[in-house]
């Protein structure tokens, strides 16, 4: 008698999961490392070309009875956002996890000198791309009454960075926008969370230095070149994070951003008391008496 072969083990195993801009780079290394953990997986990205031979190298990887799918699409347009939802149940039977990594660098230089469209353009897809796929993947996680919204974010999220305005506004915008919907899903144990991967040497990096000083500003290039030079930081720490992330051990934790590198979140499980009581991974207003003075105080 012939046995049947194993399902998919892991820390994700069943699981199905939509990740976009996961073509290259730290997409692409979340996806392997979801199809790792026993997800069935579908990915998006604009580029078909790459997108099929990520698909090929995801399938390549994947054990038995796991599910891989891929369509190219645009998060920044809601037709291509309603395909993708409906191609993920098609192929994956259903959606438990959103890993949103989409994102652009956009344009570099001052904000009254770079152009107009491509300023929008970022704000469309780091920002208003994250937001329509959460609202199309809502409505089953709620009628679930479970999921996990996994966002990507950025330095540009908590401090300025003069000549990327339009990446950072988005960067920054996105973590409000998680922590906005953590609260309004809570009741349906949806959880909803951002990660700070570190710099990586990623082609958006490559973009930055080919912009030069002049535009990204001395600071930033020389920052830029230097992780270059070094390799940056390794996308597997944060792609080891979207996993917990996405997996029953971070039940609980929600509307915060971690630091891939920074952050302690595989321990997080062990305070999820006092996660949920403090405003601990967030981003806030900070005011005098917070830096030890008082001339901020009103008597």
């Amino acid at each position: 008698m012939r046995t049947a072969a194993p399902g998919p083990t892991g820390e994700l195993a069943d699981r199905c999961a939509i990740i976009t801009g996961a073509s290259r780079g730290l997409g692409l290394a979340i996806a392997e490392r979801y199809v790792a953990a026993g997800a069935n997986v579908m990915i998006c990205a604009r580029d078909s070309v790459m997108l099929d031979a990520a698909h090929e190298r995801l399938s390549a990887a994947a054990g038995a009875g796991q599910r891989i799918g891929a369509l190219p699409a645009d998060v920044s347009q809601a037709n291509d956002v309603d395909k993708l939802v409906a191609e993920a149940f098609r192929t994956l039977g259903r959606v438990d996890i959103l890993v949103n990594n989409a994102a652009i660098g956009g344009p570099a230089g001052a904000v009254d000198a770079v152009d107009w469209r491509q300023w929008m353009r970022t704000i469309e897809i780091n920002l208003l791309g994250p937001v329509l796929t959460s609202r199309a993947v809502l409505p089953y996680f709620k009628h679930a009454g479970r999921g996990k919204i996994v966002q990507l974010s950025g330095g540009g999220a908590t401090k300025p960075l003069p000549n990327l305005s339009a990446y950072a506004v988005s960067k920054a915008a996105v973590i409000r926008f998680v922590e906005t919907l953590a609260e309004e899903t809570r009741a349906y144990r949806i959880d909803v969370n951002a990660i700070a991967p570190g710099t990586l040497d990623t082609r958006m990096l490559d973009e930055f230095i080919a912009a030069g000083p002049q535009n990204v500003g001395q600071d930033f290039y020389d920052q830029a070149r230097q992780c270059k030079q070094s390799g940056g930081v390794a996308p597997g720490r944060g792609a080891e994070l979207a996993v917990f992330l996405g997996s029953a051990r971070s039940d609980g934790i929600t509307g915060k951003l971690l630091s891939a590198v920074w952050d302690p979140w595989d321990a997080l499980p062990g305070h999820l008391e006092e996660l949920k009581t403090t405003d601990i991974y967030t981003l806030r207003r900070i005011v005098p008496r917070d830096r030890g003075m008082s001339w901020g105080d009103i008597d």
